[in-house]
This record gives structure tokens, C-alpha cells and sequence, in this order.
């Protein structure tokens, strides 16, 4: 049964090539990708591989490296042997490890249209070995999906980036990531820890442990290995010099970071552990993985603990308040001229009656504006209520004291502030009582802080 599925391989293999040399436009690519993912079961042959690193080129048009990555998906789409999938993954692997960088963008462009490396449904169950291999092609696949979206993320590929030397730092050659900003510093670091993450799934099982063509793959994704693990480390360095003048968020998210770093240390050093006793590590030399201090995690954690927290003061407390009103009476807005004219004359055919003193205040008018319910609302009125609203989250730089959340109004939690409006009396008498009221509906309570 293997001699004839070698035999029907062979036979569709040269019948693809007589059609490439017939009909196709880009005859020479299209054989080139053919006898490189062919049925054989050894690596891509490097004459091949090389033919179609110069289709891919920065002196060939840009359609030329088009059609190779649409050569490239329709054979892997196509196929059901683990065997051509797995040396299209490779050839893919390759052209993002040595190919020109053009290739590395034109292939980010082309996965917008459509996920070029998406096999999660890949099966080839012919065997016991075929079908152990088809899991790792699989996870294999992921791992080259995943490095597309950290080159997508960092503007660079980790693997062809040169190490560099400052004088801010050690005279050792470091990774990029030891002088990165902090925005860019969080962005980045958790990109490189899914990459290595997906790396680390690449751990063959069963048959596929001993299988030639896999330790192939595998010896690619293991070169890549080290220099990830040091442009996270190197991260994690920039990391902690700068933790304990981070704001509270950042600094919840850089300890959860700093957590999987070490995790992540303990993964690799078995993953490490694991390639030593295959064939391939004859040819590596393995690094020492050092993990991070545990003490400094728990000054790390205590720092946490122990800072501010923010909240929001009530206006009755008197001594800061983020958001205030004017004790004056509110100035109704400018009418326009037409309504001014007409507004003698209305009084003069129906005088209305004056109110008295004690209920000045109390009406709904005057209450709904200060609401925003009204729906005839002025568009100068309305605008300077959202300015208002807008208060809350405007804070000054540098002033812990006066950052706010806004949890204590979107926790879900509405039996307070929302109560307020229901059972809120309905008479005032003074224009004090009638700001508290606005205010408390917008402020929460002191027992939701």
C-alpha cells in the first residue's frame, strides 16, 4: 500500500509539472514549487528552494511574488498528504527566514485577503505515522501564522534583527526590546511570549518524533528559538527598570507579563530538554535559562498593593471636587431674536401667575435641564452639559490624588446613584439643595468607592 501511494505521488507530481509547461505563465516558478513540496519524503532540495528565492526577489515585479504566494496557498490547500503540506510550510518558512523583506510584506498583504497558513482541518489518515505527522503539520502551521503577526506587531522579524550596543545600557549586544519606550514595550512583549508560546506547541508525539522530515522543521523553528527568548528577556530587563514609575494599570499589566516570563522560562528549559535527546540537537548548542528572582516579585506585588488607589471624592466633603457647579442661579440660555419679539406679546394676551417665594425653585424645568431629559434643549446648553460630563475624566498630569474610575458607576451595582433619582424629594428650597441632587445622581455614593 506505501509502494502505490509513493507511486500515485510520483505520478501526480510529473503530471503537474507537463501542465506547468504548457499552460502556465510562470512556468519555471510553478515547476520549482512542485518538485520543492513534491512527494519525496525528504526536505526541499535546495536548487529548487533557490529558484524560488529569486522569483521572490527585490528585482522581480511585485506580481511575481503575488503568484508565488498564490502557488504557494493553492498547494497547500489542495493537498491531503502531510508529507506536500509540510514541505510547503517549510519552503513558506524558509522565504520568511532568508527570503528578501519584500516577501515578508507582500505575504502580510496577501493574509488580509485570506489566511494563507489556515490548515486546522488538515488530515491525512492513511497511516499511523501520517496521521501523527498531520498534528504536528498542524501546530506547525499555527506557529508560522502566529510569527507573520508579531513581524505584523513589531515592524521587524525577530530572527533577521541585527543585535546593537548603547551606551545607556551594558557593552553587551542587546535585542531591540532593552530600549524600547514603555507603550511600545507592553505591546511588544506579549507578542513575543505568544510567539514563543506557539514555538514550544511545536513538540512532536508519537511517531513523528522520530521522523527525519519533522526534526527538519523542527531544527528551523529551534534556530528561531534563542533569539526570541533573548529579545524577551532583554524586554523584561527594560521592564523592571522602569515598573516602579508606571501608573497602576501599566504596572498590573507588566507584573502579569514579568509572571509569564518566568513561567514561560520553566516551559522552555524542558522544551530544551526534550531536543536534546533527538537527532537533531547533535548540531545546537543549548542555552542556560536563568529564571527570575522570586523576591523581586514580591516587591513587585507589594508595590501593587500598597499604591493609591483611585477614587472619587464626594462635592459635600468640600476639600477636592472633580466635578463642580456654580452657586449662582443657572442663566437660561439666549433666546433668539424672533422668539424675544414674541414673547411680549404672549405675556400681554395670557399673563401668567407669579409664584410663590417657597416654590421658586422647585420647577421641573429648571430640574430637567440640569438632567439633560429635556428634548428641546438649547444646542449651546447641550453642549456645555456634555463638557460637564466630561469632567470626570479629565484629571490633572502628575496629581494621583485626583485620578477617578469610573467602576463605581458601571459595576452594575444601581441600588444606590440610580435610587437617588426615583425617591429624590420634590420640593426644594434653595438653589444648593437642587446642585447636591445633581450632583449625587452623578457622583456614586461613598459606600460603592
Amino acid at each position: 500500500m506505501g509502494s502505490w501511494r509513493k507511486a500515485y505521488g510520483a505520478l501526480k507530481d510529473s503530471t503537474k509539472v507537463g501542465l506547468a509547461k504548457v499552460n502556465s505563465d510562470f512556468k519555471e516558478l510553478d515547476i520549482a514549487i512542485v518538485k520543492a513540496t513534491n512527494h519525496v519524503e525528504c526536505p526541499p532540495k535546495e536548487r529548487h528552494v533557490r529558484k524560488i528565492f529569486f522569483a521572490t526577489s527585490i528585482n522581480r515585479p511585485r506580481a511575481d511574488i503575488s503568484y508565488c504566494i498564490y502557488a504557494l496557498a493553492r498547494r497547500l490547500s489542495k493537498t491531503k498528504n502531510w508529507i506536500v503540506a509540510l514541505k510547503t510550510l517549510i519552503v513558506v518558512h524558509r522565504l520568511l527566514r532568508e527570503g528578501d523583506p519584500t516577501f515578508k510584506e507582500e505575504f502580510l498583504a496577501y493574509s488580509h485577503r485570506g489566511n494563507v497558513l489556515q490548515i486546522a482541518n488538515f488530515k491525512d489518515d492513511s497511516s499511523p505515522l501520517a496521521w501523527d505527522c498531520s498534528a504536528w503539520v498542524r501546530t506547525y502551521g499555527r506557529f508560522l501564522e502566529e510569527r507573520l503577526e508579531c513581524f505584523r506587531i513589531l515592524k521587524f522579524d525577530i530572527e533577521t534583527e541585527r543585535l546593537m550596543k548603547s551606551s545607556q545600557c551594558t557593552s553587551k549586544a542587546h535585542s531591540r526590546t532593552r530600549t524600547l519606550p514603555c507603550p511600545d514595550l507592553m505591546e511588544h512583549l506579549p507578542a513575543l511570549q505568544q510567539l514563543l508560546f506557539r514555538l514550544m506547541g511545536c513538540q512532536p508525539e508519537g511517531a513523528a518524533c522520530t521522523n527525519y522530515l519533522i526534526q527538519y522543521a523542527l531544527a528551523l523553528a529551534l534556530k528561531e528559538s534563542f533569539k526570541i527568548y533573548c529579545a524577551i528577556n532583554d524586554g523584561i530587563i527594560n521592564l523592571v527598570d522602569m515598573f516602579f514609575d508606571m501608573p497602576k494599570y501599566d504596572a498590573i499589566k507588566a507584573l502579569s507579563i514579568y509572571k509569564r516570563a518566568g513561567l514561560q522560562a520553566e516551559n522552555l528549559a524542558d522544551f530544551y530538554d526534550f531536543c536534546k535527546q533527538l537527532e537533531l540537537a547533535r548540531t545546537f548548542q543549548f542555552p542556560t535559562l536563568r529564571q527570575p528572582p522570586p523576591t523581586f516579585l514580591v516587591t513587585m506585588e507589594e508595590y501593587i498593593r500598597e499604591a493609591p488607589r483611585p477614587f472619587i471624592k464626594s462635592v459635600e466633603n468640600g476639600e477636592r471636587k472633580l466635578l463642580t457647579y456654580n452657586q449662582e442661579a443657572p442663566k437660561e440660555p439666549e433666546k433668539p431674536a424672533e422668539e424675544e419679539k414674541d414673547e411680549p406679546a404672549e405675556s400681554q394676551q395670557e399673563p401668567e401667575p407669579q409664584p410663590e417665594p417657597e416654590q421658586e425653585h422647585k420647577t421641573p424645568e429648571t430640574t430637567a435641564d440640569l438632567l439633560n431629559l429635556d428634548a428641546e434643549m438649547n444646542s449651546s446648553a447641550a453642549e456645555l452639559e456634555e463638557n460637564n460630563a466630561l469632567a470626570l475624566a479629565i484629571v490633572a498630569p502628575g496629581d494621583q490624588s485626583k485620578v477617578s474610575t469610573c467602576q463605581g458607576l458601571f459595576s452594575g451595582d444601581t441600588s444606590g446613584w440610580e435610587l437617588a433619582l426615583v425617591t429624590a424629594p420634590s420640593s426644594h428650597t434653595s438653589q444648593s439643595v437642587e446642585t447636591k441632587l445633581v450632583c449625587t445622581n452623578l457622583i456614586p455614593p461613598a459606600s460603592f468607592r
